[in-house]
């Protein structure tokens, strides 16, 4: 791509921050140029937020008809997996997917359910009755 082809499209971070993109110079030499965004790329990335706003929304779903715990919820929200909140936390994989069959959530002490409020940034009220700040 040539330097004066760099994309400089407006998006919606394009007041916040701008994007090194590599270009040829007149010189044909590689050179690095900001680009306020592109079109293409801003399409892209709506997309993929929109599917995870359904996400979020199907795993409220699944919770409100006891398909799952809150913690699919709070997962899909936060963009994590079981590998990353057991992590976090330092369950096991195998105990993070056990805690997300509701009756097993439901009996869960209070020092796990704080592990997992404080991995999700919520109260341990909230992390029951799925509220936050994002929803």
């Amino acid at each position: 791509m040539k330097k004066q082809d760099i994309p400089q499209d407006l998006g919606p971070l394009s007041k916040i921050t701008k994007e090194v993109c590599y270009a040829v110079d007149d010189s044909g030499r590689y050179t690095t140029e900001l680009s306020q965004g592109w079109e293409v790329k801003t399409n892209a990335l709506d997309a993929a937020w929109q599917d995870i706003k359904e996400r979020v929304t199907a795993a409220r779903e699944k919770v409100i008809k006891k398909e799952a715990s809150p913690l699919l919820y709070f997962m899909e929200l936060r963009l994590m997996d079981v590998p990353i909140v057991a992590a976090y936390t330092g369950f096991w994989n195998w105990q993070v997917r056990r805690h997300m069959k509701p009756e097993v959530f439901e009996r869960l002490s209070d020092k796990k359910l704080r592990k997992y409020a404080e991995t999700f940034e919520v109260s341990v009220e909230h992390l029951k009755t799925m509220e936050s700040n994002e929803a």
